[in-house]
């Protein structure tokens, strides 16, 4: 082995974390280098969350399009154009990707395009993109290689080279029939948007219920307003093997509870959970020790097994959001310069943004139940929220959950339009540790979805008339 060109700092990924960690040293004057295999700026910008924000909202457009008389807009027929609906993202991507060079070329850090494995501890061989070899060694180094799309071990389906997030957001044509395998977040986003483009959905999941995680109310609410546009949902479904090729015909043998049935489509979609990318990068050579999921083994402070490693983001076991790879980059930032940031008790929000948006913070009624917390919880259908009046945009609904014996505000869910941004004036008082009166008596601008926070905390019984941590969580609009 060659002898290692040394820096101060060393990133392996150049997703979230990664790169505003090496940015962010490289202008405080250290020698930082960001190792990075194909995706310049991580997945987010390039094949997940920007890339599909952009092209659902093309589908949402689409759907606009085609309701428009419903609204005095007469139109006529409207049909997709995928190629210029791919192009339209192809050319967000490039701008994030312009904008992430000269972030790399204003801050000094330099980005090494190739694919590192780690030969010993804190060294990586990078294989170079353009041909050629280089050895790094770094004084920190910092592990930010991300996830990738689980294919299920089911017979025939990796023959079948089925559509992962990253080619559902490439095709220049439109399915036929998807049939999408999983109805979690991703799944379901893709699921609606092909189906608003024009293509005929059909989703398998082999859980009871559509995203697994949700209390049985948020899952029934969101499986009828995706049903309402003709998605079809086969839930406790196992797929027992698949036929075909993706692109041209593909059939799926697959196991309900009123028994086998044979789905036949053009394309299918596997959307049924993420894997670290942690195989076949050398760790064992570095020390760094894996959890029984393969996810990077770190403490609170995201420090790995061995001395001076850091891992961050998904790999780390995170939650799979850019945004809290965001804050594991603050954590290990403030760390390394004497703070005692941690994971612990992080206040993690989401948003899946179907349409309407699904938007959470907080604790859900069956996280509630399953720690033993006694709850109070208060609902609000869209439609009592006056501004829906305007837009008929009256899908979904308020949730929040309470202490049953206080005032504090522990969760918050909500179905409908700008979910997301709602759901962010709820998390500011969970973090100010505000009572829920505040929302209930604060005067908030008429007319916004926003407003309806005010009507949901009106309907907060009082604490000697409630005790739901008891009552079994049922599915109900």
């Amino acid at each position: 082995m060659s002898q290692p060109e040394q820096f101060d700092i060393l990133v392996l990924g150049s997703g979230k974390s990664g790169k505003l960690l090496a940015w962010h040293m490289a202008q405080s004057g250290r020698r930082a280098a960001v190792v990075e295999r194909r995706w310049i700026g991580g997945s987010c910008p390039n094949i997940a969350c920007l890339p599909s924000k952009n092209e659902i909202w093309s589908a949402k457009v689409a759907h606009l399009a085609r309701a428009g008389a419903r609204f005095g807009v007469v139109t006529g027929p409207v049909t997709t154009d995928m190629a210029t609906v791919v192009k339209r993202k192809r050319d967000m991507v490039q701008r994030e990707i312009d904008a992430h060079l000269h972030n790399y070329k204003t801050t000094g850090a330099e980005l090494i395009m190739g694919s590192g494995r780690f030969v010993a501890p804190k060294t990586l061989e990078v294989h170079l993109n353009d041909g050629g070899t280089r050895v790094l060694a770094g004084d920190r180094v910092f592990i930010n290689v991300g996830t990738h799309t689980t294919i299920p071990p089911v017979p025939g389906l990796e023959a079948a080279r089925p559509l992962t997030h990253i080619e559902a957001l490439e095709l220049d044509y439109l399915p036929s029939h998807l049939i999408v395998l999983g109805a979690g977040y991703i799944g379901l986003e893709l699921a609606q948007a092909y189906r608003r483009f024009g293509s005929r959905v059909t989703v398998i999941e082999p859980g009871p219920q559509l995203m697994g995680r949700e209390d049985p109310d948020v899952a029934a609410e969101m499986q009828q307003i995706l049903g309402d546009e003709d998605i079809q949902f086969l839930l406790t479904a196992q797929a027992l093997d698949v036929r075909g090729r993706s692109g041209e015909d593909v059939r799926v043998r697959v196991r309900t509870p009123s028994g086998e049935q044979h789905i036949e489509g053009s394309d299918i979609l596997v959307a049924a959970g993420r894997s670290p990318n942690t195989q076949e990068i050398g760790l064992e050579q570095a020390g760094v020790a894996l959890d029984a999921r393969g996810f990077i083994r770190v403490n609170e402070r995201l420090e790995t097994t061995a001395p001076d490693v850091w891992a961050m983001g998904d790999c780390a076991g995170s939650p799979q959001f850019t945004h809290v790879a965001g804050d594991d980059f603050r954590i290990v930032k403030d760390n390394l310069s004497g703070g005692a940031r941690s994971t612990r008790d992080r206040l993690v929000p989401y948003c899946m943004f179907t349409d309407p948006q699904l938007a959470h913070v907080g604790l859900s009624e069956r996280d509630a139940q399953r720690q033993g917390i006694a709850t109070r919880v208060a609902k609000l259908p869209m439609g009592a929220v006056l501004r829906t009046e305007a837009t008929d945009e009256t899908q979904g609904f308020m949730k929040a959950v309470l202490g049953r014996d206080d005032d504090r505000i522990l969760g918050f869910t909500m179905i409908g339009a700008e979910a997301g941004e709602v759901m962010a004036v709820v998390q500011t008082a969970i973090l100010a540790k505000l009572p829920y009166q505040t929302l209930r008596d604060a005067i908030l601008a008429h007319p916004t979805m926003a407003e309806g926070l005010g009507s949901l905390f009106e309907r907060v019984s009082s604490p000697s008339a409630s005790a739901k941590v008891e009552q079994p969580l049922a599915a109900t609009a």
